[in-house]
């Protein structure tokens, strides 16, 4: 089991960035494959993107390719999520999660989650 703490989100207007940390506890973060999702208000929790064990692949979601990054430094147990040219519809709380070695696009798929970290896009 590991422990996930997310920070970095906020107010933003369109077109603008933000970069999200998720800090997790325990000496095998490297073991483990995580994953970003964000849930808006209504809706399913949704899949946003996740990186390998290793940091050498990553997977997006459709809505998000070409406008965030997920980056990880092992040393520093932590994950982070590039977000830029943001629009209001990026408005969710954003999570991120752990799973052992590979990533998945499920929400089932993942063992371990944090508490979020609201991110608001104004227009």
């Amino acid at each position: 089991q590991v422990q996930l703490v997310e920070s970095g989100g906020g107010l933003v207007q369109a077109g603008g960035s933000l970069r999200l940390s998720c800090v997790a506890s325990g000496r095998t973060f490297n073991r483990y494959a995580m994953g970003w999702f964000r849930q808006a208000p209504g809706k399913e929790r949704e899949f946003v993107g996740g990186i390998r064990w290793s940091g050498g692949i990553t997977q997006y979601g459709d809505s998000v390719k070409g406008r965030f990054t997920i980056s990880r430094d092992n040393a520093k147990n932590t994950v982070y999520l590039q977000m830029n040219s943001l629009k209001p519809e990026d408005t969710a709380v954003y999570y991120c999660a752990a799973r052992p070695w590979e990533i998945a696009a499920q929400v089932e798929g993942y063992d371990d989650w944090g508490q979020g970290t609201q991110v608001t896009v104004s227009s």
